[in-house]
């Protein structure tokens, strides 16, 4: 006798198959796993919610979950499995260069695309009505720690840089940011150069910050010691665009050498009422405070459930509804629209913060600038 599965939480057991989402996450290495088990808990918290508010017409909402391991032929792969599986629509990411891969490969079968946490701004390389996004544009917050630095009196500004579309497009927008205001950028090769090389470097180009654009923990973290420790370079602000210090790793890895390192997040001031209950729940199932990630994933779940709600399931009817979508997340209310040289739907009204660790309490978080 065949037993059939349980229902999800929340869902009455009904004869109706379940609506199937797809879901991306670099969940091994090398991926950066930390980010993709907020992603995914955040993904999954959604999910669960929208089952225990009554699903989707009455079917459970399934998340079918790939790895992308930050591979980007993988996740192409994956992408194909999943319309081969018959999902409704795909979610999720976290890297990039690999959000670009699956972004691609979903315009090409017309599969709707819901990216929660990629910045990269040329997602695809054409207008397509396939594709949206949550997270804000690296243009936009990329250009808001440009500002963070002028503010704070820095114009000669290194970064370290392994090679990456990703991390080549970041150093572009401050550059292009920066030179109006007699700032100037130094690119050093992270690759290259070991750590002390690169502290000699930074003395030599009289740089006043120094600009992680690195992955995590290496080289980042003996960046960061070497630097900590040459005294040569006591004044030198250093920070982290991309996010690296967010997570519990990076104070576990660096200790106190971590803090003052200034970095974007994309969470408001104050959360409201939605945002609080998410973020308690989080914590729960993640043991630890939520990263903006793991709420980007709650909020790219509880869009993707309005629009199956409003407008149905057939993939075109959903790629369809992104210009119509108003959705209250918990950051603030979700809306898309096209945005110049973002190829797909871009979502609105996410803040940007610039934020550290505060060097006498480590576990705390400051609020450096917003925008």
């Amino acid at each position: 006798m065949n037993t059939p599965p349980p229902a999800p939480a929340g869902v009455r057991r009904t004869d109706a198959a379940p609506v199937r989402i797809g879901a991306l996450a670099p969940l091994t290495r090398p991926g950066w796993t930390e980010a993709g088990h907020h992603l995914l808990a955040g993904l999954e918290l959604a999910a669960r919610d929208v089952n225990d508010a009554g699903g989707i017409g009455g079917r459970p909402l399934e998340l079918v979950v790939r790895d992308t391991a930050a591979d980007p032929q993988r996740a192409a792969a994956a992408v194909e499995e999943l319309a081969r599986l018959g999902v409704t629509a795909v979610v999720g990411e976290y890297h990039s260069v690999v959000a670009r891969a699956a972004a691609t490969t979903a315009d090409a079968l017309g599969l709707p695309f819901l990216c929660s946490s990629a910045v990269l701004d040329a997602l695809t390389d054409r207008p397509t009505p396939w594709v949206a996004r949550l997270a804000p544009p690296q243009s936009r917050g990329w250009r808001v720690y440009a500002d963070f630095l002028l503010g704070a009196g820095h114009r000669r500004i290194a970064v370290a840089a392994v090679p990456s579309v990703y991390w080549a497009s970041g150093a572009r927008i401050l550059r292009d940011h920066l030179a109006p205001h007699g700032g100037d950028v130094v690119e050093l090769d992270a690759n290259a150069l070991a750590p002390t090389q690169m502290c000699d470097a930074l003395v030599d180009h009289g740089a006043t910050a120094l600009l992680l654009l690195v992955g995590h923990p290496e080289p980042a973290v003996s960046l960061v010691r070497a630097v900590r420790r040459d005294q040569r370079l006591a004044g030198l602000l250093m920070g982290a665009p991309a996010g690296q210090p967010e997570f519990a790793s990076w104070a576990a890895s660096l200790g106190e050498d971590g803090a003052a390192i200034p970095f974007l997040r994309y969470l408001p001031e104050r959360l409201g009422p939605l945002g609080a209950r998410v973020a308690a729940a989080l914590r729960e199932r993640l043991a630890e405070p939520p990263s903006f990630v793991a709420f980007e994933g709650y909020d790219t779940v509880t869009v993707l459930a309005e629009v199956l709600r409003s407008h149905g399931l057939e993939r075109a009817r959903i790629a369809g509804a992104w210009p119509r979508v108003e959705v209250e997340g918990t950051r603030g209310p979700i809306r898309f629209a096209r945005t110049p040289g973002v190829g797909g739907w871009q979502g609105g009204g996410a803040p940007v913060q610039v934020v550290d660790r505060d060097p006498a309490e480590p576990d705390r978080l400051r609020i450096r600038h917003t925008g």
